[in-house]
């Protein structure tokens, strides 16, 4: 299975997948499972979170473009809240 991809992107990138347009999600420090239905793309605009799978750790933070794959199962530690914009690729 595929594991998550983090990078920064340049400003151009960042304009050109028009992620300002994307719906926000906000969530407080807390720890939770989730297993992905689709296949997220997101920005993290604010936030401390370490995601786990069964095979690594991923420190995540503000700036940050994350893809999660469709089908990965993980637990979520958010250790600052979190506000990132997000885009499910169907």
């Amino acid at each position: 299975m595929s594991e998550i991809t983090i990078c920064k992107l340049s400003k151009e990138e960042f304009n050109s997948k028009k992620i300002s347009t994307w719906e926000i999600w906000e969530k407080e420090v807390s720890k939770f499972s989730w297993k992905y239905e689709e296949t997220e793309e997101c920005y993290i605009i604010e936030g401390d979170i370490e995601v786990q799978t069964d095979t690594q750790t991923f420190n995540i933070k503000a700036g940050d473009f994350v893809v999660f794959p469709k089908n990965l199962s993980c637990y979520w530690i958010i250790k600052t809240p979190v506000r990132k914009y997000y885009n499910f690729i169907i």
